[in-house]
């Protein structure tokens, strides 16, 4: 059998692998066999381009040796509660290496034809886009910089004009290849300042619709890529994590509700009014002997568990928890906000990673209805996602984004360090509610001091 066709019916097998192990990664249950079947395709596609004629392997090997290096020392050395960040970079990579693609092939083929040429500045636009706008996703998710939106005047007439350069550029590029080299430089680099200016006015709540709407076009970037180097399976494999991408920030802005442009222009989080009329109210601390005896004799317990459960790295002592109360006859569920934390999913890594049961995650629609039967709801951590103020107040910034309804429980035990407000930068009202109760200090000192009790 002819090579070429080979490799073709070996990249249709990889596009089947991807498709259905996307399909599987859309349930926690079936996540981890379809990130393998996906991980599988992909192996089949390298083996698969690997044995196309007149490859430089020298290169490759080198390659191959350094990415697994620094695969194994990422597994190893980063924190779960870094993985937002190691996301963000993952992106920006993909973005830099479909870049790096489109402007190695216009520097051999020196004079392209116009669709190459279209296909190389779309990669170079968007893979710049990509990789400068996931450094400083990182860069603010680290804390290297600031976290808020950082804004100033006349900001989103720079970013069009300098995209209008970019186009301006590239239709001169596309009708005359041949054009001036500094045509195309000014293209690149116009591009990887765009990317920065686009990520710079975004604040940190809204940093899980940018990580994958930045996840969305690294795929484009790759799709690009694919049609410089006329590879099928990029092409497929670029496409699908741009679809995916783009389906996944339009569930994250839903549950937000907020539009994609007012995440991307807004300046969230920039400058918060102080209201005259603020809530305000006495908040009720509780001890850990309290805690257990509320616990001890609850029947049913929800936790709500949000960025602050990742920086304590408290999954392992929440998942304990759970299972003391599930041995002391409570039923015991773990509510999940589509936002909560700094990535998509992030809380459903965190609760995998320390072998929470998935029969016992439940979405915030699926949960709120059941939240006036519950005798106990602790917060760990989370802050805007549980706000009242999301339903009723027309002044608040998250005023409209759809809550876990934790206020609805019949007592309320909030998880945190101490009153600072959260991303959105107000005040969250429900920890002065009668049935709020302030369970202060770090979440899994804290938590493991309330497991001493049931044990003792």
């Amino acid at each position: 059998m002819n090579i070429s066709i080979l490799i073709n019916l070996t990249y249709i097998v990889s596009a089947v692998f991807f498709i259905f192990g996307l399909k599987m990664l859309s349930s926690p249950a079936t996540a981890r066999k379809g990130n393998l079947l996906s991980a599988s395709g992909m192996l089949l596609a390298v083996l698969a381009t690997l044995a196309t004629r007149g490859l430089n392997f020298q290169w490759i090997i080198i390659g191959a040796l350094l990415g697994t290096v620094l695969g194994i020392l990422s597994a190893k050395l980063v924190a779960m509660t870094a993985m937002p960040q190691m996301v963000a970079l993952f992106n920006g990579s993909g973005g830099l290496a479909s870049l790096l693609v489109g402007w190695t092939v216009y520097n051999i083929l020196l004079s392209p034809d116009k669709f190459t040429t279209f296909t190389i500045f779309l990669s170079i636009l968007i893979g710049g886009v990509t990789f400068t706008g996931s450094v400083m996703a990182w860069a603010k998710l680290s804390e290297k910089i600031k976290s808020n939106a950082i804004l100033y005047k006349g900001q989103q007439i720079v970013n069009f004009t300098i995209l209008a350069v970019i186009l301006v550029c590239g239709f001169f590029l596309c009708v005359n290849p041949a054009t001036s080299y500094s045509i195309f430089l000014a293209i690149v680099f116009l591009s990887l300042i765009l990317g920065i200016l686009l990520v710079l006015p975004i604040g940190g709540a809204d940093m899980p619709v940018v990580i994958s709407l930045l996840n969305s076009y690294s795929g484009l970037a790759a799709c690009a890529a694919g049609f410089v180097i006329q590879n099928n399976i990029l092409i497929v494999a670029g496409s699908l994590v741009g679809a995916s991408g783009l389906i996944l920030t339009n569930i994250m802005c839903k549950a937000m509700n907020r539009s994609l442009s007012n995440v991307l222009f807004s300046g969230f989080g920039a400058t918060v009014k102080k209201k005259d009329a603020e809530y305000q109210g006495e908040v009720k601390p509780i001890n850990v002997e309290d805690t257990y005896l509320l616990l001890e004799a609850a029947q049913s317990v929800v936790l709500v568990p949000g960025y602050g459960l990742a920086v304590a790295q408290a999954q392992h002592v929440a998942r304990e928890l759970g299972e003391i109360l599930e041995s002391n006859g409570a039923e015991v569920k773990y509510a999940i906000h589509p936002v909560a934390g700094r990535m998509p999913g992030h809380m459903n890594v965190l609760l995998a990673e320390a072998n929470v049961s998935y029969d016992q995650l439940f979405e915030m629609d699926d949960i709120n209805p059941l939240m006036e039967s519950v005798d106990v709801c602790i917060v760990i951590g989370a802050n805007d996602v549980v706000n009242p103020a999301a339903r009723h107040d027309e002044s608040s910034p998250i005023y409209g984004m759809p809550i876990i309804n934790a206020d609805k429980a019949k007592t309320v035990i909030v998880l945190k360090r101490s009153m600072a407000t959260g991303f959105a930068g107000i005040q969250n009202e429900l920890f002065f509610f009668d049935n709020t109760r302030m369970l202060f200090g770090d979440a899994k000192s804290t938590i493991q001091n309330v497991l001493g009790e049931f044990k003792s």
